[in-house]
């Protein structure tokens, strides 16, 4: 069974063509805050997060939500560990534009509730907030009836969230303009797929076992349990490392688009390059799945993060630094390349294929 570009459910040009008409319509309200606060900063378009000014403080704000990743845990009852796909997709963004997340809000639209279900989701969205330490701050929980729909009979949900943070005083946000050649890439180890490539994920799983997929045996458990792995959240580290002023110029937070193109966004100012010969390998369920569904390395590049959820630039005497305070946090980190003045993003896979993706100049 092979699942070609076109059965991925996600068709990544046409997605890039929508963000860039929402962006422009969006563009053209920022004149309303002339001259008073909450004017949008406007950067390289390299931020992950929109950066606005409040009388001299800059606020960062980013919405995201968590997907088709619900189904999964429609699939196996487990529900507590969505908090941390949501609280990651948020924060993360936050803390690679440069700024400490403090606060996070959060939309629940469902069918019809289940305060069990609820229960579930909120402890877990509880102890992900203590991880990237923000103050949950709001909410709203909305049934739409049909509106609504997913897996099985339980209660059926869209999850978003809107996170805010702060860029500090006489911090230059990390928008990609003070990247330059030779600065080194360190590679933050992913957990799994995060809340990224699950409309793939979906099909190849139901092409190869069938409608219960998610029941098939994967190692020590299954494949539904697997697949809900939670995600890593890096904003603490991201955040400990501008504290102690480690000198990063950059960070790429590895989600839709995969390495190539999160990377190339904060590539986008520089219009430079990297060459990464030592990324993470993909864990093995993510080889599995490329052989289960005969994908090629490109396409899983560009869709999954394949073992990698975050990328930090910065000059070589800041490696050791970087290094020691992952490692101090449990975050596996490795120096993954380099950047290059070269406008490519050459790719090393754990397979030892060389990829090439446009870089900075796109």
């Amino acid at each position: 069974m092979t699942v070609g570009p076109g059965d991925s459910g996600l068709d990544l040009d046409r997605q890039d063509r929508a963000s860039t008409i929402a962006f422009e319509w969006a563009r053209r309200t920022f004149g309303n805050r002339a001259g008073g606060s909450g004017l949008p900063v406007l950067g390289t378009g390299g931020f992950f997060a929109n950066l606005m000014d409040f009388a001299g403080t800059t606020i960062a704000m980013t919405s995201d939500g968590i997907g088709t990743k619900v189904e999964l845990a429609e699939r196996t009852g487990v529900y507590h560990t969505l908090g941390f796909d949501l609280m990651a997709m948020v924060v993360d963004d936050l803390a690679a534009a440069g700024c400490e997340p403090v606060n996070v809000t959060n939309i629940l639209d469902v069918d019809a509730a289940d305060a069990a279900v609820v229960d579930d989701l909120m402890r877990g969205l509880h102890d992900a907030a203590a991880v990237a330490r923000v103050a949950v701050v709001g909410g709203e929980i909305a049934e739409l009836g049909d509106r609504i729909g997913g897996w099985g009979t339980g209660m059926h949900f869209n999850w978003c969230a809107t996170a805010i943070g702060v860029l500090p005083p006489g911090r230059e946000p990390l928008d990609g303009r003070r990247v330059e050649p030779g600065d080194v890439v360190v590679a933050l180890r992913s957990d799994g797929f995060r809340s990224n490539g699950f409309s793939l994920v979906r099909r190849v799983m139901a092409a190869a076992f069938g409608p219960d997929w998610h029941q098939e045996p994967f190692g020590d458990g299954t494949w539904g349990r697997v697949l809900l792995t939670p995600s890593r959240i890096y904003a603490p580290l991201v955040v400990d490392l501008l504290h102690a002023e480690v000198d990063l110029t950059g960070a790429a937070h590895v989600t839709g688009g995969g390495v190539p193109r999160n990377l190339a966004r904060l590539l986008r100012a520089s219009g430079l390059g990297a060459d990464l010969d030592a990324l993470f390998p993909p864990h093995p369920f993510m080889g599995e799945l490329m052989r289960v569904g005969q994908i090629p390395a490109e396409q899983a590049y560009r869709l999954w993060n394949m073992g990698n959820g975050m990328l930090l630039t910065m000059p070589p005497e800041g490696v050791d630094a970087c290094l020691e305070a992952a490692a101090t946090r449990g975050d596996p980190a490795r120096v993954a390349g380099r950047v290059t003045t070269d406008p490519v993003i050459e790719l090393r896979t754990g397979e030892g294929e060389e990829l090439a993706f446009p870089g900075g100049r796109q």
